[in-house]
């Protein structure tokens, strides 16, 4: 369906046809009608699939400027609330509404100037958001739009109790909009405490992956991956790529290795301050930099429409965050590649991906470390032998191990005392040592003694002397 269709002002067709919009997405489809309404609205789409526009468009639509507050939008993560404020700013460019982003990790003198200005749209991270309200810095009472976006995002990043205060806060009369890549029993609680009556949309099967992205598994011992990913990376030196790690320190460490390699490279991850960051992603869109190593949370938000491959070096420990990583390729309908390098300690958690989105992914069996991965399985197996049936063999020659054991102590004891020539029988404490060396201690004790005693009569003669000339002198 075009956009023309969708019985959106003139002005926003405008903006996003300057954008190179001209098909809407399905979501895009299901959706601007019913926002349009004012119509409670729970969406499950995956991510890429242009939900931001898809919520968006009609809020611009619909709200009229006047320097208060009267849509909030919520976001999980500093660059995805930073990415939804750019895009309404476009979309919005030809209207004279005010939009602006607030989120934590940077002075807020900033964020506040433009609050008090006045602004029609914000879009927030709850603890910024909470943080600005208890100073009455902010005021939601008159807001007719409040979105939530990434719900299971938000639900594992544990900001459910900031949601429900924020809630608390808004009028009850108003227009509720909750987006999710998945559909869990949790995210539709948390749905279900906030939408009145909500039309349910499935832009796509729940938790399924785009349909253009080609994926592939590597099977590989975990410490051949660095020498894997290197050979993989060989052929993809001039395309954008993005590798997923689980750790802050695991990024630096992999982003060193590449930089080693002469990759063009950075690594991204909560602990770098926020202006670098925004720096290191703006250098990755603009392509001074095409290799960029992240961890779940500081990747949401990136927006690369022309990313060509995605790489899991670990996989995540919970499924849903794969169909978040692959979600960052492929996106506006361009065809992308996801790469998973699994160890043998990884494999249970790939099969819960496959089940998760109803899938076998392709395995590619022939590559440089097809055969360490064998020998890590094989290992791993033998040390469960080990630790199962290999256990009767080893404790049924325990016994005679311990038999031998005791008969060797008892022929070297035999040796010892009873066969060996002309051993004296002795009793008591000493009995085991040599009589010559008892009496040469004991010489050597006396002469000791001896030493001591003449030293001790030296030093009483000598004070004897010096005490008879004082008493003469008193006399």
């Amino acid at each position: 369906m075009k956009f023309n269709e969708l019985q959106l002002d003139v002005r926003i067709l405008d903006a996003i046809k300057q954008m190179g919009y001209a098909e809407a997405t399905k979501i895009q489809e299901l959706c601007i009608p019913t926002i349009l309404e004012k119509k409670d609205v729970f969406g499950c789409a995956q991510t890429g699939t242009g939900k931001t526009a898809a919520f968006s468009l009609p809020i611009i639509q619909n709200i009229e400027p006047g320097n208060k507050i009267k849509a909030l939008i919520l976001a999980p993560t500093r660059e995805l609330a930073m990415q939804i404020n750019d895009n309404i700013v476009k979309y919005s460019k030809y209207t004279k509404l005010k939009t602006t982003v607030i989120y934590g990790g940077v002075k807020q003198k900033r964020q506040v100037d433009k609050i008090k200005k006045g602004i029609d749209i914000l879009v927030a991270t709850p603890g910024r958001l909470l943080d600005l309200v208890n100073q009455r810095f902010i005021r939601l009472d008159n807001v007719e739009y409040f979105v939530l976006d990434e719900a299971d995002n938000m639900l594992d990043m544990g900001f459910i109790p900031d949601i429900n205060k924020i809630v608390a806060l808004l009028p009850k009369e108003r227009c509720s909009l909750c987006f999710s890549a998945t559909a869990s029993p949790a995210i539709k609680k948390l749905a279900n405490s906030i939408l009145k009556d909500p039309l349910q949309i499935n832009a796509s099967p729940i938790s399924s992956t785009v349909e253009k992205i080609k994926q592939q598994i590597y099977y590989v011992a975990k410490d051949d991956k660095d020498k894997l990913l290197l050979n993989i990376m060989e052929d993809k030196k001039n395309y954008a790529t993005l590798i997923f790690t689980r750790t802050k320190r695991g990024a630096d460490r992999l982003s060193n290795i590449l930089s080693d390699a002469k990759f063009k490279v950075a690594s991204i991850h909560s602990d770098k301050p926020q202006r670098a960051r925004q720096r290191i992603i703006s250098e990755f869109k603009s392509g001074k930099i095409n290799t960029l190593v992240a961890t779940d949370v500081a990747s949401r938000g990136l927006d690369i429409s022309d990313l060509s491959f995605v790489i899991n070096y670990e996989m995540p420990d919970i499924e849903e965050l794969y169909v978040h990583r692959i979600g960052r390729t492929g996106r506006a309908g361009n065809d992308g590649l996801a790469i998973s390098l699994v160890s043998n300690g990884e494999k249970r958690l790939m099969r819960r991906v496959e089940d998760l989105i109803d899938k076998r992914i392709e395995v590619v069996h022939d590559h440089i470390c097809a055969k360490s991965e064998t020998k890590d399985r094989d290992d791993s197996r033998g040390k469960r032998s080990n630790n199962g049936r290999g256990n009767n063999n080893r404790n049924s020659s325990n016994g005679s191990n311990r038999d031998k054991q005791r008969n060797d102590f008892k022929g070297k004891d035999a040796l010892s005392n009873k066969n060996a020539p002309g051993k004296k029988k002795t009793k008591g404490k000493y009995a085991d040592k040599n009589s010559s060396s008892n009496k040469k201690k004991t010489e050597d004790k006396k002469r000791e003694l001896s030493h001591n005693s003449e030293y001790t009569n030296k030093r009483k003669n000598k004070r004897k002397n010096n005490r008879q000339p004082n008493k003469a002198k008193n006399k």
